[in-house]
C-alpha cells in the first residue's frame, strides 16, 4: 500500500509540475489552439523527457512502477526542477538520486522566468557566469537555437559558439564574435581558477578546437557590456542587433542577455523572426519558403 501511494504521489508530483510550465519556459513553440489545462501537454512534456506519451500517462495516473534513475533525471530537466524538487521527486520514486559528477546549474528566480515570458518583441536569455543557457523565451529560441531540444551540458553559448556548426553559421563574423567568447572566458578563469566546470569547458575547447588553442592568451579579457553583433538568420537574413547584457540583483552571477535592434532593418528582420516564432506549424513551413 505504501509503495502505491507513493506512485500516486509521484504522479501528482509530476502532473503539478507540468501545469506549472509554460512552452516558453522550455523553449518549445506553441503551435496554437485553446489549452484546455494550463501548462505543458504530456505530449510536450513526454517530447522534453524522450519517454512515450503512454509513458507519461502511466506515470502521472500512479501507475509506473520501478521507474529507473535516467527516466526520473530526465523528467527532472524536462520540468525545470531545482534540486531539492529534484531530490523529491527521487524520494516520491523511491530510489536514491546520483551524486556527484556535473553539479547542478544554478536555479533561475520564478519572477525573472516570468519576466522572460513577457518580453514578446524582445529575444533574452538568462546566462550564469560560464555562458550557460538557464532559462530563455521563445523569441531567443527563434533567433537563436531551440535550446529546449539540446542536452543540459550543449546549452552554453560559447561551446556552441565554437563546436555547434549550426550556431556559428547564425553569425555574419564568426571570428569576431568567437575571440569575444574566449576574451570572456579567460576574464571568468582569472576570477575564478578553481571553478571544476569552467576548466572543464576550456578544456573541452582547447582539445577540440584550433581557433579556440590559438586565440587561448592571457592578453584577451573582457566582462559584461554592450556588445552588436550582425546575424545571418537562416528564415530572416542578415540583421545587425545589440546585445545588452544585465546583471540580475537577486542572483548577481547570473546575467539578462537581450537581443534588440540596431536599426530599422534589423527591425523589420527582428519581426519576422518573432512572428514566425508565434505563427501555428503551418504558417511556420509556410514563412520557411518564403525568400527573405
Amino acid at each position: 500500500m505504501r509503495k502505491l501511494s507513493r506512485n500516486t504521489e509521484l504522479g501528482a508530483f509530476v502532473r503539478f509540475r507540468r501545469a506549472a510550465l509554460t512552452p516558453g519556459e522550455v523553449g518549445l513553440l506553441d503551435a496554437g489552439g485553446a489549452r484546455r489545462v494550463p501548462g505543458l501537454r504530456r505530449e510536450e512534456l513526454a517530447e522534453l523527457a524522450h519517454v512515450s506519451v503512454d509513458y507519461v500517462v502511466r506515470l502521472e495516473q500512479g501507475r509506473a512502477r520501478h521507474v529507473s534513475p535516467s527516466v526520473l533525471e530526465a523528467l527532472a530537466a524536462a520540468l525545470r526542477l531545482s534540486g531539492k524538487e529534484r531530490d523529491y521527486l527521487f524520494a516520491l520514486a523511491d530510489t536514491v538520486p546520483p551524486r556527484g559528477g556535473r553539479p547542478a546549474l544554478p536555479e533561475v528566480a520564478p519572477r525573472l522566468r516570468q519576466l522572460l515570458d513577457s518580453m514578446h518583441d524582445v529575444p533574452a536569455l538568462v546566462l550564469d557566469r560560464n555562458m550557460n543557457v538557464l532559462a530563455w523565451n521563445r523569441g531567443a529560441a527563434a533567433l537563436l537555437v531551440d535550446f529546449g531540444a539540446l542536452r543540459v551540458r550543449e546549452r552554453n553559448v560559447i561551446r556552441m559558439t565554437f563546436l555547434d556548426v549550426r550556431f556559428r553559421t547564425l553569425y555574419a563574423d564568426w571570428r569576431l564574435v568567437a575571440r569575444e567568447c574566449v576574451a570572456v572566458l579567460r576574464r571568468e578563469a582569472g576570477l575564478r581558477p578553481d571553478d571544476p566546470a569552467l576548466q572543464e569547458l576550456i578544456a573541452e575547447l582547447r582539445e577540440r578546437d584550433r581557433d579556440f588553442r590559438t586565440w587561448w592568451v592571457p592578453d584577451q579579457v573582457r566582462g559584461p557590456e554592450m556588445l552588436t553583433k550582425s546575424f545571418h538568420h537562416p528564415m530572416a537574413g542578415p540583421m545587425t542587433l545589440d546585445v545588452q547584457q544585465f546583471t540580475v540583483g537577486t542572483h548577481p552571477d547570473q546575467l539578462l542577455a537581450a537581443y534588440t535592434a540596431h536599426d530599422e532593418a534589423a527591425q523589420e528582420a527582428l519581426r519576422f523572426v518573432l512572428q514566425w516564432a508565434t505563427a501555428p506549424a503551418s504558417r511556420q513551413d509556410t514563412a520557411s519558403r518564403q525568400d527573405t
